[in-house]
């Protein structure tokens, strides 16, 4: 289902605009070898990269943990989380990275979007993912083989409570079932975001979202990405703007100068390089990068001052 009215939303254009390259900030942002995030210090950076003109702040959702996964973070629930954000920042658009659309049931999803939404007053997007750990999806009574089906049927349940006006799909309704809608209502729709594939093709992501988020590839690999994308959204949508975003990991260092050098999806840079990336993200089709960033010696807010002061304004401009 089409979330048309999301396209019109301005907090949207803030983060995706043709033509333009914005950055925005994963959460949480921690010390090198912290796996349990201070929320007290999550949130005085939240209020940081708000104040110093980061785009928006991205956050994950992931539900289980285990000493298997290469992930050890003790990620705090994103609801939780987002609600806290929305109440501590005044401009940042608060964006999920993704919400697993197929692990929670799509009307808790759309209620807590449209919660979030109105706690930020709109500033929320809301990104959906299907998660690819087999474990989580036995713990949670789901099958993996059910994936991409159960996506697409959470995903147009989702669009259709999170619109405006709000229309709730029932799993199951009796004949005497009221009809439904989800309150507090909205004046436009929430804007939604496929972050990875969720096993659909393209062609689907293009009819059916506002954009479409992956992880860092290689320069030339992502401009082959940005090119499969266009083509879909040329079969697919060929009216609409359809964005385009990047998740970035980045180990900002002390030194101006460094070259740029790979590291597991993104790479140890100086600023200057880090500049020349981005400028080379924007002008291959990227209109936004999510930070995900990694502080060797260094202070966080130290870096976020530094990124604030001399790469922000070759992609932001005067703008606030």
């Amino acid at each position: 289902m089409k979330n048309e009215l999301a396209e019109q939303d301005t907090h949207f254009q803030h983060v995706f605009r043709d033509g333009q390259l914005t950055i925005g900030l994963a959460l949480p942002m921690l010390e090198p070898g912290q796996t349990v995030p201070d929320l007290d210090v999550q949130l005085e950076l939240a209020r940081a990269a708000d104040e110093l003109g980061f785009r928006a702040l991205w956050i994950r959702d992931v539900p289980l943990n285990s000493a298997d996964y290469p992930d050890p973070v003790g990620h705090l629930d994103p609801w939780v989380l987002l609600g806290a954000l929305a109440a501590q920042t005044r401009r940042i658009a608060l964006v999920s990275g993704a919400i697993v659309l197929t692990l929670r049931h799509p009307l808790h999803i759309a209620k807590a979007a449209i919660s979030t939404s109105a706690l930020s007053h709109d500033r929320f997007i809301l990104g959906l993912g299907s998660g690819d750990r087999p474990p989580e999806y036995a713990a949670l009574g789901k099958n993996t083989d059910d994936r991409r089906t159960l996506f697409r049927h959470n995903w147009e349940v989702v669009a259709a409570a999170i619109r405006a006006p709000s229309r709730v799909i029932p799993d199951l309704a009796t004949p005497d079932a009221p009809e439904f809608c989800l309150l507090p209502a909205l004046s436009d729709a929430v804007p939604m975001l496929a972050v990875g594939s969720g096993g659909q093709s393209l062609d689907w992501i293009a009819r059916n979202a506002c954009g479409w988020i992956t992880y860092h590839r290689e320069p030339e690999q992502q401009r082959d990405r940005y090119q499969l994308w266009r083509d879909a959204v040329g079969r697919s949508a060929p009216s609409a703007f359809r964005a385009f975003g990047v998740a970035l990991k980045v180990d900002l260092s002390a030194d101006s100068d460094e070259p740029a050098a790979a590291i597991p999806l993104g790479y140890r840079t100086g600023r200057k390089a880090l500049v020349a990336l981005l400028e080379d993200m924007r002008a291959s089709g990227t209109h936004h990068v999510s930070l995900n960033l990694s502080a060797t010696g260094r202070e966080l807010r130290d870096v976020l001052e530094e990124l604030a002061a001399e790469v922000l304004p070759a992609f932001h401009g005067g703008e606030s």
